[in-house]
């Protein structure tokens, strides 16, 4: 078990305003204090400070009148009260305030007549630890069956700590929020949701399974997704038609955290292991896109005329890398036949085979077997693309 410390975040805080989402744990919070420690501080989450700005708003803009041109102002939990970006607005542009707005969720902010600050903030989003900031504490065994949630990863019970997690989720960021109205059918949903990790999103067999209507179980999706905890990849389709069109995966954004929704606690099965590993191995991907610009947009691969897949193709400035990744830690040729399919691409510079096993290889064909660790490096010293 690792004691508590204070990670480096690869996530730099921008000159100007900005909003910060992630996932509650996730250490939004705790990065603010460490870069913005003489700002000012709003915390949502003080019920108490909560309720007073909530019934009387002006109060925000007077704390506000009082700080020099160009402070900083952290408010925290923003979702909360999306009234304040009025003021958060009127203050960018009249008095030159650099706004930190801290957030778990985007769902209110989407709501229509909430004032977004017309490009005056930019978007950025925390993930869970990666191994580049973890350092000599990353276990690849540790990371997969508890995931790396800040929250999670310091604690000294991390499956009871998961187990609160998704119990903290349901009370404060769905309940409190009002974010459903059949709270039980939601819970309900989510280990089902859990299942379909790294999968094709079947509604209607999901909708089935937890005994709900099509449409409440996509308005759940959207729910997941806007609470940072879900992502869905879109599939590549350059030329499909329209009938040809394949359903997005669905990822969930730690792998302890998809465990936990499933009340699967214990050492991960082999079942499970080759799930956990492709949407860590996303997490990843995403977390160096928005940190260091690694790709414009990502994909899955689907050949048209048969089931074979890649798992991830990552597109910059009409260049494609092509991933697949696997759980096995022996290499088998089995591994390749979707990195084969996919060959003819245009534009394709590379493809790269992920598994868990030790040797780095390249095939006849061009196809470059790598460890996990080539992988990290490659990522940590930005050289996945040739």
């Amino acid at each position: 078990m690792v004691g508590k410390r204070l990670y480096t975040r690869l996530i730099q805080p921008p000159q100007g305003s900005f909003f910060l989402f992630g996932p509650r744990g996730v250490g939004k919070s705790t990065w603010a204090r460490r870069h913005f420690e003489n700002a000012l501080r709003f915390d949502l989450l003080d019920e108490a400070l909560y309720l007073e700005l909530l019934a009387d708003p002006s109060r925000f803009a007077g704390e506000l009148r009082r700080l020099s041109p160009g402070e900083r102002v952290v408010v925290d939990e923003v979702q909360r009260l999306p009234n304040l970006l009025n003021e958060v607005h009127r203050f960018i542009e009249e008095k030159g305030l650099r706004f930190v707005l801290l957030g778990s969720s985007a769902r209110k902010l989407k709501t229509a007549g909430t004032n977004l600050l017309a490009g005056r903030a930019i978007w950025k989003t925390m993930f869970p630890l990666v191994p580049q900031e973890l350092a000599s504490d990353f276990s690849l065994g540790d990371v997969l069956q508890f995931g790396s949630i800040p929250l999670v990863w310091q604690s000294a019970g991390r499956a009871e700590t998961l187990t609160a997690y998704v119990q903290l989720y349901l009370r404060e960021e769905i309940k409190a929020e009002a974010l459903v109205r059949n709270l039980p059918g939601f819970a309900r949903f989510l280990p089902i949701a859990a299942l379909s990790h790294a999968q094709g999103i079947n509604v209607s067999g999901i909708a089935r399974d937890c005994g709900a209507a099509r449409t409440t179980v996509s308005g759940y999706l959207d729910i997941l997704e806007d609470t940072l905890l879900t992502y869905r990849l879109q599939a590549y389709e350059a030329r499909l038609r329209v009938r040809e069109r394949k359903l997005p995966k669905l990822y969930w954004v730690d792998p302890g955290l998809v465990r936990a929704v499933k009340r699967q606690l214990g050492t991960p099965s082999k079942e499970e292991r080759g799930a956990l590993l492709e949407g860590w191995v996303l997490t990843l991907l995403r977390t160096y896109a928005a940190e260091r610009g690694l790709y414009d947009e990502i994909f899955f691969w689907s050949a048209a005329q048969s089931n074979v897949e890649v798992d991830f193709l990552l597109k910059k400035d009409g260049r494609f890398v092509a991933l697949e990744v696997k759980a096995g830690r022996r290499f088998s040729k089995s591994m390749l036949s979707g990195l084969k399919a996919i060959q003819d691409l245009k534009g394709l510079e590379r493809r790269i085979l992920l598994y868990r096993g030790d040797r780095p290889s390249r095939t006849e064909s061009g196809i470059e077997v790598w460890p996990i660790e080539t992988f990290l490096q490659a990522l940590a010293r930005d050289r996945l693309w040739p």
